[in-house]
């Protein structure tokens, strides 16, 4: 029944108290009607405005980076130097091509870089293409990290900075590499060398001195057999070959 009479202020208090209740628990989004309600409201307003529906978080997998909350191991922080170790890759120059006094050399990433292109460009459905990719990190521990310590220590102490699963992950990886005891390790070898005479071409080319960097060729002979990589060789050493001969002296006479 209406009586004209203002509430009185104990009711206004209960209805604000109320209030306070279902607001708190639709923001929290827990269980009761205050968070019913509140569920029930956003959906309402997102089919009216015609929004689609969000998408479900996938933090699952070995390529998702994971929150700091997830982290019992030192968290973003520990994350953040781990890629910064992994950066200074950039900075670490081939040794072979130091070695052989390469003009402006490349580095440890810049080979994992297009090493990484080529997995995923591969055809070969019994391939996990995630892993080959994963597999490339014995650079980690090869090339970066040797002059500080052996490659098992060093990838130890690298994947320390790592969540638990993601630290098992990796070093098995690592391991498996080593092994070459999976289709993706030996796959992965091959790319690496492959990658490695390719580079070597090209820097042939830049230096226009065909040959120059044959004992790179010499040390991958009889090395592939994964088809796809057979085939590349081959069309790679035909056009190097080409080179190579119509940069030869000719004969007196000819």
């Amino acid at each position: 029944m209406l009586t004209g009479q203002p509430p009185r202020q104990e009711d206004g208090k209960r209805d604000r108290r109320a209030c306070a209740r279902q607001r708190k628990g639709a923001e929290a989004g827990g269980g009761g009607e205050g968070g019913r309600r509140g569920r029930g409201g956003v959906e309402r307003r997102r089919r009216s405005r015609g929004l689609p529906r969000p998408a479900p978080s996938r933090t699952g997998g070995h390529m998702a980076l994971h929150s700091a909350a997830s982290r019992p191991g030192g968290g973003a922080r520990n994350l953040l130097q781990f890629l910064r170790l992994v950066g200074q890759l950039k900075r670490v120059p081939r040794t072979g091509w130091v070695y052989r006094n390469v003009e402006r050399p490349e580095s440890v990433s810049d080979h994992m870089y297009r090493m990484a292109v080529m997995a995923l460009l591969t055809k070969d459905d019994h391939l996990n293409k995630d892993r080959c990719i994963l597999c490339e990190e014995p650079d980690l521990g090869s090339e970066g990290l040797r002059q500080v310590q052996r490659r098992r220590e060093a990838m130890k102490q690298l994947t320390q900075l790592l969540p638990e699963d993601l630290k098992k992950e990796l070093y098995e990886l690592w391991q498996e590499y080593e092994a070459q005891s999976s289709a993706e390790a030996k796959f992965v070898k091959q790319l690496d060398q492959c990658e490695m005479i390719l580079q070597a071409s090209e820097y042939e080319d830049l230096e226009r001195k065909p040959g120059r960097l044959q004992d790179f060729y010499d040390s991958t002979a009889g090395k592939f057999n994964h088809p796809e990589i057979v085939e590349l060789v081959s069309e790679l050493e035909a056009e190097r070959n080409a080179n190579i001969a119509a940069d030869a002296p000719s004969e007196p006479g000819c």
